[in-house]
C-alpha cells in the first residue's frame, strides 16, 4: 500500500489558499512542519499570509494563480519544485458560489462558476498528478455535501461539485487501472463558517448565509491534513451534512418537496448584502472564518472517519 510521508516531510499545495478553507489548510500544514505553496489570485492576501506563516517559524511560498487556466497553475507548480524540490500533496481547494435560482442565473457567471470549480479541479489534476507519482502522494480534492443532493439557489454551486465527484470518482479508478501511486481522496465539507456568504455572486434580497448547521473551517482543514498523511478514498466534514444526503439519496421525492423550504435560511434580508464578489477576480481575503462566526468545533462523525483502518488488500503500486 502507498505509504504517504509525514507532514514535515512533505511540500504541500494549496489552492484557494487566501481565505477559508484553504487559509485553515495552509496554517495548519505549515505549522505540522510541511512546506506550504499557497495559490490563489490575490496577491496581498496571500503575501501577508505567507509572512505570517514564516514569522511563526514555518516554511511558504505564494504564487498568484487562476486555477481556471491551466497555464496557470503549470507556473505554480513548477515555482514548487524550484523553491522546495517537489510536490508531496495537492489540495484543490478553490471555488466561487452563486446565490440565484437556476433558471434565473446569469450564463455568463454559470459558465464562469464551472471555470473555477469544475475545470480547476480538472487543471489542478492535471498539473499535480504527474509530480505525485513522482513522490507516491495525495491528491486531495476538497468537494461538497452538495455533490450527492441538489440545493434551492445553490443550485449551480451543487452542480459544479457533481460534476468534480464525478470527474475524481472517474480519476481514481483510471489511476488504479493504471497503477498510478497516487492516492486520490475526496472531502466533502457540509456548511462551513468560512466567509464564503460574503464573496458569493449573490442575486438574492439581503445577506447571503452559509446553509445550516455551520461547522468551523479549521475541521475540513484537520480532515485534509489526515488525508494528506493516511490513504483515504472520501470523508465527509460534519455529520449533518451526511444526514442531510442520506435523506436525500433515500428519500428523493420527498426530499424534492421539502428542501425548497431551507431557502429562507440562506439569506437575511434584515442585512444589506456584501458590495462585490470573487466570481471573475479575487476579493480582499485574508479571512478563515465568516462574519458569524466560525460555527461548530467538532463533528463525532468526522472525527470517526479520521481513524485509521487496516486496509483489505495492497493498494496498487507502479516502478517508478
Amino acid at each position: 500500500m502507498t505509504k504517504l510521508k509525514p507532514l514535515s516531510q512533505q511540500v504541500v499545495v494549496v489552492t484557494g489558499a487566501s481565505s477559508g478553507i484553504g487559509l485553515a489548510t495552509a496554517r495548519k500544514a505549515a505549522k505540522a512542519g510541511a512546506k506550504v505553496l499557497l495559490v490563489a489570485r490575490g496577491e496581498p492576501a496571500l503575501k501577508a499570509a505567507v509572512e505570517d506563516i514564516i514569522a511563526s517559524g514555518g516554511r511558504a511560498a505564494y504564487a498568484v494563480a487562476d486555477v481556471g487556466e491551466l497555464s496557470e497553475l503549470e507556473q505554480a507548480a513548477h515555482l514548487a519544485l524550484e523553491r522546495f524540490g517537489g510536490i508531496d500533496t495537492w489540495v484543490s481547494n478553490a471555488g466561487v458560489a452563486i446565490y440565484a435560482d437556476v433558471l434565473t442565473t446569469p450564463r455568463d457567471e454559470h459558465e464562469r462558476l464551472f471555470r473555477t470549480n469544475y475545470w480547476g479541479a480538472v487543471n489542478s489534476a492535471q498539473v499535480a498528478i504527474p509530480h505525485l507519482r513522482a513522490r507516491r502522494g495525495a491528491f486531495i480534492m476538497v468537494g461538497s455535501v452538495a455533490s450527492d443532493m441538489g440545493s434551492p439557489v445553490m443550485g449551480t454551486y451543487a452542480a459544479s461539485k457533481h460534476a468534480v465527484k464525478g470527474y475524481v470518482d472517474s480519476l481514481r479508478i483510471e489511476l488504479n487501472r493504471d497503477k498510478v501511486p497516487v492516492i486520490v481522496t475526496l472531502v466533502k465539507p457540509s456548511g462551513i463558517g468560512t466567509p464564503l456568504n460574503a464573496h458569493v455572486a449573490n442575486h438574492k434580497h439581503g445577506e447571503a448565509k452559509v446553509p445550516p448547521p455551520v461547522y468551523a473551517p479549521e475541521l475540513v482543514a484537520d480532515a485534509i491534513l489526515h488525508a494528506a498523511r493516511h490513504p483515504m478514498r472520501e470523508v465527509t466534514v460534519g455529520g449533518a451534512g451526511l444526514a442531510q444526503v442520506l435523506f436525500a439519496t433515500h428519500f428523493p421525492g420527498l426530499f424534492a418537496h421539502l428542501a425548497g423550504a431551507i431557502t429562507p435560511l440562506l439569506n437575511d434580508p434584515k442585512t444589506p448584502a456584501t458590495p462585490g464578489d470573487n466570481l471573475f477576480s479575487a476579493m480582499s481575503g485574508g479571512e478563515v472564518h465568516g462574519a458569524e462566526g466560525p460555527g461548530l468545533r467538532f463533528s463525532l462523525y468526522t472525527a470517526a472517519g479520521c481513524i485509521p483502518s487496516r486496509p483489505r488488500r495492497p493498494w496498487p503500486q507502479a516502478p517508478l
